[in-house]
């Protein structure tokens, strides 16, 4: 897994050195470079995949599969004192961090990999050919992804490749492919000891997020699509038939994506955004198990959240002893003098944060303030 990420001119970055653990929670107001982050590694990604080596590109690819950022002076630093963006993870067990700079063009308005650095590249070759961000399964989630569907396509060279798309377009098609795999039996995602195979145990955690709720999937194949259906619970009686996904709530077709990639295999990276979307407090505070125990299982975890349920359901969780401390790191995005910057509380066992930052998840408390306070 990672355990930092560095980026130098990337964006609202001049410098950002940020620890990593299973689970790592980005935090703060909008605007602060949270995104930015998921980006650095998005971007990375895509220009890997499209690279003639497999392993270091030849230049950064800004608009793809992942994500669009536009040309290379979006991405520069605005008052970058060199032309040059760097960006350097490391992985907890490797010796040497995969480091790689992009030297702005200014003729062409391109981010062309530096020379100096690719001497480098036998290095990551073995070691990060099948590890995320730069190999294997990465996951990403987008703020921005599609809400209720009568029909969602269908795509098998998608769903066998663990694509999801930049808008979670093929999550169900991913879904519909997976659902009759199986968890192993020590994996902490299972919800009891009867249950093994994805599609139950995606319904067992939907129910917990949203109480009664069922997914039901029917793939069409001649039009190359899947029909998303839900069904609902009844006290001491049959659940009812399933309700098109357009005629039931937003939040369980944008929750959907979610809970997919944190039901991925041992090894996966995922970046979400937002996961608290559209979704009830309490069921934001269910999904946040469902991550630390992905995390558990294996699953690398980035979560960008502006929800205290979200927080507070990781803080519970290390309470409860179901993740240890160690294993989550928490940043808290800010500007101080025009420049982003990240402060980092740690939690202790008791999900207790050793310091608050200012404009940290307080709002609440502030509002508190002003409808306690007598009126005049």
């Amino acid at each position: 897994m990672l355990k930092n990420i560095l980026l130098r001119n990337f964006k609202c970055f001049e410098m950002l050195s940020m620890p990593c653990a299973p689970l790592t929670l980005l935090c703060g107001l909008n605007g602060m470079g949270k995104s930015s982050v998921f980006q650095s590694l998005l971007v990375l990604r895509q220009s890997i995949d499209q690279s003639t080596n497999g392993v270091f590109p030849d230049e950064l690819i800004l608009g793809g599969a992942h994500a669009d950022l536009g040309t290379g002076v979006d991405v520069l630093y605005e008052e970058a004192q060199s032309d040059t963006i760097g960006i350097e993870i490391q992985h907890q067990e490797f010796p040497k961090p995969y480091s790689i700079s992009f030297d702005y063009s200014r003729a062409d308005d391109r981010l062309i990999a530096s020379t100096e650095t690719e001497s480098n590249f036998q290095d990551f070759q073995d070691e990060w050919a099948t590890i995320p961000p730069i190999g294997g399964d990465l996951f990403y989630v987008n703020a921005e992804r599609i809400g209720p569907r009568k029909l969602y396509q269908l795509s098998e060279t998608n769903a066998r490749r663990a694509r999801i798309g930049i808008r979670s377009e093929y999550a169900l098609s991913y879904w519909n492919y997976r659902k009759r795999f199986r968890l192993s039996k020590d994996d902490p995602r299972r919800t009891n000891q009867r249950t093994r195979t994805l599609s139950a145990i995606l319904n067992d955690w939907l129910k917990s997020i949203s109480p009664g709720a069922n997914l039901v999937l029917d793939s069409i194949p001649n039009e190359d699509s899947i029909l998303v259906q839900y069904s609902f619970d009844r006290l001491g009686d049959v659940e009812t038939r399933p309700f098109r996904a357009t005629n039931v709530g937003f939040g369980l077709s944008y929750t959907l994506p979610v809970m997919i990639s944190l039901l991925t295999p041992p090894g996966t990276m995922c970046l979400i955004e937002n996961p608290e979307a559209h979704l009830h407090p309490r069921g934001q505070t269910k999904l946040a198990e469902l991550a630390v125990l992905a995390s558990k299982a294996g699953v690398q975890i980035l979560v960008e959240t502006h929800s205290d349920h979200f927080l507070d359901g990781v803080r519970i969780a290390v309470r409860n002893g179901q993740i240890p401390p160690e294993q989550v790191a928490i940043h808290y995005f800010e500007r101080v003098e025009g420049k982003s910057k990240i402060s980092s509380p740690e939690i202790d066992s008791d999900g207790r944060l050793s310091f608050w930052p200012t404009g940290f998840f307080d709002q609440r408390d502030k509002n508190l303030v002003q409808l306690l306070v007598p009126r005049t």
